[in-house]
């Protein structure tokens, strides 16, 4: 008896103790400022998505971390998983620092016809391909402190093992030489990787994933150069010809810069091209962004995922990411964003919108009549209106604090304006209105806004033009006024509830 009353005590302390860390976890994802549908670490510094790959029925996001403080430190890959892209998991740091350096960013595929050999007993191996940077031969003044180098996982990504003949790609003397994204090219049953290499790009390609051979180089006279090019990915969209209906196929180059982006600091620029296995080619000649927002940076998409593309980014701007005004951890993600082609006249865009499985976090849409009522964080907001008149819609709080989103019809753009939106005093770049074109000229427009504790995401004209901001209330937002400047015309407006992911 004495035996099993130990084992009972024994078994319920231990579901006790369970107990007290699930509470203390939900407390925590509680916290102020805390993204209720977006991801953020538990805690610490969190930047760049690294390593997205699917397999297995799970969307695997790595991202850098540092494990020790909540400011940009040494890098290792943390790691979260889900089956949704909606419900995260964050698992155990993925991936350390060693000799050769500190782990920046990079990517990760599903290595199905094992052509790397790490594969055993049929096991699809997941590998990995980063960045190592050493931070001593950086502070010794040298040039060639980043290299590449792979890991292997044959555990879905729980353990890795790090490739003894590392790194594969030596530093050329490029000072800014990083960030390696790798795709597979089926026509030429190669491994093309884009890597950046300080205001380009360069192309290498291989046929196992240990040997590179460099391709080309792109960007020189393209584009915006106002900093460093970061976070590069090549991916292949279809679209459907205006005129003729044809279905046609194109690859897209997403290039991060900073700084140098429209609305100050960090930001995401895109090419529309070919690509032949070698070089990528472009008859674009204006520069074009993914998000006219100041916090959407590094973003790269899911591999492994077939012809759907998905991407997700950093969100927060470099300008002041260190500083923002949370404490046992820094900054999230966006909300996973599908991409795809749009053309417009003669030109083709690149969409982004938010992923459908957000809907299973949905309430049941309820109209605004009037344009103003009470609302509770985190929520969805459609705005669609028949015209192209001046709107705005205010997130605002019993502080008299506001968000304000909306359209300038003389201007033709889009905007959001935070500057008394919170605190904002923690950065002399922060409190600002920011502004992005309207790319189509269509009657009518439509808008959906979507609002966690500290975030607002818009996605306008079918995800044409996107804004991200982040923002830092002292108190959650509660109201929303929308206002138009034209009689007889006034926007219809559907409040959405979003549950929370913890």
């Amino acid at each position: 008896m004495k035996i099993k009353k130990i084992a009972i005590l024994i078994c319920c302390s231990f579901l006790l103790g369970t107990g007290n860390l699930l509470a203390q976890h939900a407390v925590q994802m509680k916290e102020q400022y805390r993204p209720q549908f977006h991801f953020s670490p538990q805690k610490n510094w969190m930047n760049d998505p690294n390593g997205m790959v699917y397999s297995n029925g799970v969307y695997h996001l790595f991202f850098q971390y540092n494990p020790y403080s909540s400011v940009w430190g040494p890098m290792h890959w943390g790691h979260a998983t889900s089956k949704d892209l909606i419900h995260w998991q964050q698992q155990p740091i993925a991936i350390y620092p060693d000799s050769l350096g500190t782990i920046f960013s990079g990517s990760a595929v599903a290595d199905k016809n094992n052509t790397s050999g790490f594969g055993k007993n049929g096991q699809v191996p997941l590998v990995a391909m980063f960045t190592q940077h050493d931070t001593v031969g950086e502070k010794a003044g040298k040039n060639d402190f980043q290299n590449q180098s792979i890991a292997y996982s044959l555990d879905e990504g729980k353990t890795w093992i790090k490739y003894a003949g590392n790194p594969v790609i030596k530093n050329p003397g490029v000072k800014d030489f990083r960030d390696p994204k790798v795709m597979w090219f089926e026509p030429q049953k190669k491994w093309v990787m884009v890597l950046a290499a300080r205001d380009i790009v360069s192309f290498y390609s291989s046929p196992d994933l240990k040997n590179w051979t460099k391709e080309s180089d792109f960007g020189k006279d393209l584009g915006a150069h106002g900093g460093g090019w970061e976070c590069p990915d090549l991916i292949q969209l279809d679209y459907n010809d205006n005129k003729t209906g044809k279905l046609n196929h194109r690859w897209v180059l997403i290039v991060n810069l900073n700084p140098g982006a429209p609305n100050g600091g960090s930001g995401t620029q895109y090419f529309i091209g070919n690509f032949d296995g070698k070089t990528f080619t472009t008859d674009q000649k204006d520069t074009r962004w993914m998000d006219y927002g100041p916090d959407n940076y590094a973003g790269v998409t899911w591999s492994n995922t077939g012809k759907r593309k998905i991407l997700i980014g950093w969100m927060t701007n470099w300008l002041y990411a260190n500083q923002v005004p949370t404490e046992k951890w820094r900054n999230a993600m966006t909300i996973p964003r599908e991409l795809r082609l749009k053309q417009v006249g003669e030109s083709v865009f690149l969409t982004s919108k938010p992923v459908a499985e957000l809907a299973a976090i949905q309430s049941k849409p309820v109209s605004v009549a009037n344009g103003s009522t009470k609302i509770t964080l985190p929520c969805r907001l459609d705005i669609s209106m028949n015209t192209n008149n001046d709107f705005s819609l205010d997130l605002s709080n019993d502080a008299n604090e506001k968000l304000v989103i909306g359209y300038d019809k003389n201007s033709n753009q889009y905007f959001i304006d935070r500057s008394a939106s919170g605190k904002v005093d923690f950065n002399k770049d922060f409190a600002a209105k920011h502004w992005a074109p309207r790319l189509t000229n269509n009657a009518g427009m439509n808008l959906t806004i979507l609002v966690d504790k500290s975030s607002v995401e818009v996605f306008a004209d079918d995800g044409l033009t996107v804004m991200t901001s982040v923002f830092f209330s002292t108190t959650p937002y509660k109201f929303i006024h929308l206002q138009e400047n034209e009689k007889n015309t006034f926007p219809k407006l559907k409040y959405t509830q979003v549950k929370s992911i913890w």
